[in-house]
């Protein structure tokens, strides 16, 4: 599998996020606050807050193999999420530019 870590733009995110919605090997990512994400979040989205102390635990226990959309409020912690994702050795990964705010 091709190595794809990359921030990319709403209209691009939102194209891979509709052509896969019903794919499980696509994961969408919030890794905004718990009172975030229960305030309002994207449709499958699982929640990873980056502010808690095992962040980094966290992300190393998911499926490095799967495809992931990350996103948080305006893009800057799903941009250092994704460096952390690059450095765990993810293969595939999404980061929406500008996040939520923009969604």
């Amino acid at each position: 599998m091709e190595k794809i870590l990359e921030t990319i733009n709403v209209t691009k995110w939102k194209g891979i996020y509709e052509k896969n919605k019903e794919n499980s090997d696509y994961i969408v990512l919030d890794v905004r606050t718990y009172e975030e994400f229960e305030e309002d979040n994207i449709e499958r989205a699982m929640n990873l807050d980056f502010y808690s102390k095992d962040f980094k635990k966290q992300l190393e226990k998911l499926d490095k193999n799967k495809k992931y959309l990350i996103y948080c409020r305006s893009g800057y912690r799903s941009s250092i999420t994704l460096d952390i994702m690059k450095k765990l050795g993810f293969m595939v990964v999404y980061d929406l530019k500008g996040g939520f705010n923009c969604w």
